[in-house]
């Protein structure tokens, strides 16, 4: 089939140790499956009803150990991690009972939900939808996934995630409310769960706290290559840490496809939206 317009293909994962590539369709979220999290947004986390968000395919951004980087998003001075089990899904289903759900699973990742909080709260008071809020470029860093059949399922066992070394959220995977077989039964019932390319993004460690809160440019010297940026490095039993950096700028170019960060001009005047430093 010949396209319209250039298509760069489907979004992919990298899968560990192997030269494979997961293709990614759908990114559905899991809200408030933590407890802890749920107290905090001010919910009784009591086995409530899962409810389900989506970010867009092509926000993943896959990571390594050696990380890489991603610019600040603009329109917002709140940027708000969430560590994450992710789930790949490799097979079709549609109302699958969790004792079934399992055998959907292709394998698993560790990934960060990233969310412009103060642009989330001012769509909640109007009851608008959250999209501005949590689907953004780079809104979904995500580590190469293990197959089910290296990792098995895992249900327990630590996940974390820290900035600029400092541990922001340390939690267990048997902390969620509903467990990953529960998640799958319960989505599977409002979605047709599609063969190889869907894949669900689940809440499993959700302790609130900012990220990257960027009131403006930071200082350069000039000649220097380096900008200034928050490393964010996150983890789960069994996953190999991965890392990546998130520029403390709203202003990105655009670069071999990738977004990087332009240092400001000397000499121009500062507004009262980027104070000096």
């Amino acid at each position: 089939m010949d396209y319209a317009i250039p298509f760069g293909g489907v979004p992919t994962i990298a899968v560990r140790e192997s030269d494979l590539a997961f293709p990614a369709r759908r990114v559905y979220c899991v809200g408030r499956n933590y407890a802890d999290h749920a107290r905090e947004m001010g919910h009784d986390p009591d086995r409530e009803e899962p409810f389900f968000f989506m970010k867009p395919a092509d926000s993943l951004v896959v990571c390594g150990p050696e990380g890489g980087r991603i610019a600040y998003p603009p329109k917002t001075t709140d940027l708000h991690h969430e560590i994450e089990l992710v789930v790949a899904l490799g097979e079709a289903g549609r109302d699958i009972a969790p004792g079934d759900a399992e055998r959907l699973v292709f394998g698993y990742a560790v990934g960060i939900d990233l969310t412009r909080r103060d642009l989330q709260g001012e769509a909640k008071e109007r009851r608008r939808p959250w999209e501005v809020g949590k689907s953004f470029d780079g809104a979904a860093p995500v580590s190469p996934i293990v197959p089910a059949q290296t990792i098995g399922h895992p249900s327990k066992g630590r996940i974390w995630l820290s900035v600029d070394g400092e541990v922001r959220q340390d939690g267990d995977l048997a902390q969620m409310i509903w467990n990953v077989p529960e998640i799958i039964a319960h989505l599977s019932g409002y979605f047709s769960l599609a063969r190889r390319r869907s894949h669900l993004h689940r809440h499993a460690r959700g302790r609130r706290a900012a990220c990257a809160r960027c009131p403006g440019p930071g200082r350069h010297r000039r000649g220097r290559r380096d900008r200034a940026h928050h490393r964010l490095t996150g983890g789960a039993v069994g996953f190999q840490p991965f890392t990546r950096k998130v520029s403390r700028h709203h202003r990105t170019s655009e670069r071999r496809g990738l977004r990087w960060l332009r240092p400001r001009s000397r000499g121009r005047k500062r507004g009262p939206d980027h104070p000096r430093p």
